[in-house]
């Protein structure tokens, strides 16, 4: 059950930075946020707005509080496979992830072994240029890095899954860059004084607003087929080694993105910054950190939340603290019994699970906005 934490804004969070709590109240006090801010259980700090916030906004939306990684989300897939299926090792599925989904900043596929994403697609509406529409053919169906990763995983009944988490790689970034830079200096010239400079906003009828949402959509539909893409790959490759297999179930939600949406009988912008849409029936894919379960869940429709829940277990280091106080010896026994990147240990300490908020309590919290369908432990990891 949510707590309020500051004025207008609720809270599902047991473990929360107070310096998130400043953050989110911020977003809460901005005149055109109607009703309250949401925090999910990962809430925790993040640029602009709260990683794991939900924010409803009516005349105006928030570039930044969608972020630079529009449309980031998970897709998972319930295989016809069973750990019986299984070979003994998964270590023949890694080159082939590897080869066939490319991963890591500005990585790509050869010009040879791709489909233009832009015939699929169509364009933005921001211009491109020669060079931006090239990369959005090459990086089309590739990881990214930072927390991005492809699994393969047992639910409870030793049943195969495929879970892969990504978002609108380069494109998404640089069109997010541009607005959040626009809308900047839209506040500079109209001489607006806000709180958070990078909460700055643009105002529904304005052509500004109308770019941005138009981006920002394209954004989000570029990162959803893409997500679909490797998902058939990476089904593809795990079928090649066990030499059997098909896909039975597929979740792809999004977990950075915003909508319009009817809440307490008003028309809003809903802005989910690390959250997903758990409304009645709506299905999601909520992982853990590296070495810890993950979760198939069902959405309650809790209204509080605007029928919203967690994307993860959220962090509770940040990227330099994890660097510093964890070790690669320590993410190498955490991963102990999986098939991963261990080679890359040292460059990957900053995702070890110590980083992240305990996922099973994070669950806990949203018992009142997820019902859980499947445990999902890993059995291969490759990280971007």
């Amino acid at each position: 059950m949510p707590n309020e934490v500051a004025p207008n804004v609720l809270s599902w969070a047991s473990d929360l930075d107070p310096k998130a709590v400043s953050q989110a109240a911020r977003a809460a006090r901005m005149s055109f946020v109607t009703g309250h801010v949401a925090l999910m259980p990962d809430a925790h700090v993040g640029i602009g707005a709260t990683v794991g916030s939900v924010i409803p906004t009516e005349g105006a939306i928030i570039p930044s509080a969608v972020g630079v990684d529009i449309g980031c989300g998970m897709i998972a897939t319930r295989t016809s496979l069973t750990a019986e299926d299984l070979p003994a090792s998964l270590d023949a599925l890694m080159p082939l992830v590897e080869r066939r989904i490319p991963a890591g900043v500005g990585k790509g596929h050869d010009d040879s072994s791709i489909d233009r994403a832009l015939d699929e697609l169509g364009r933005p509406h921001s211009e491109l240029t020669a060079k931006q529409a090239h990369t959005v053919s090459v990086q089309f169906g590739t990881l990214g890095s930072g927390n991005h990763f492809a699994e393969v995983c047992l639910d409870e009944r030793s049943r195969v899954w495929t879970v892969l988490h990504s978002g609108s790689r380069g494109i998404g970034n640089q069109l997010a860059t541009r607005h959040i830079t626009d809308a900047k200096g839209l506040m500079e010239r109209q001489a607006i004084t806000l709180e958070d400079p990078a909460m700055a906003y643009l105002v529904q009828g304005t052509p500004e607003f109308t770019a941005y949402i138009e981006d920002m959509l394209w954004a989000q539909a570029y990162a959803m087929a893409s997500r679909a893409r490797m998902n058939a790959v990476l089904n593809n490759a795990l079928f090649s080694v066990v030499k059997k297999g098909a896909m039975v179930e597929t979740i792809n939600c999004h977990h950075n993105f915003a909508q319009r949406e009817t809440h307490f009988g008003t028309e809003l912008w809903i802005t989910r910054k690390g959250a997903i849409k758990a409304d009645r029936g709506d299905d999601g894919v909520i992982p853990g950190s590296m070495g810890t379960q993950s979760y198939i869940v069902r959405g309650l429709g809790n209204p509080e939340s605007y029928n919203s829940c967690s994307h993860g277990a959220g962090r509770r280091m940040s990227r330099g603290q994890a660097r510093r106080e964890l070790t690669a010896r320590s993410l190498k026994e955490a991963m102990r019994g999986r098939t991963w990147n261990a080679n890359r240990a040292a460059a990957l300490v900053d995702e070890h699970p110590k980083a992240y908020k305990p996922i099973d309590k994070v669950m806990a919290d949203q018992r009142d906005l997820v019902q859980i369908r499947h445990t999902l432990r890993q059995i291969f990891n490759y990280k971007g």
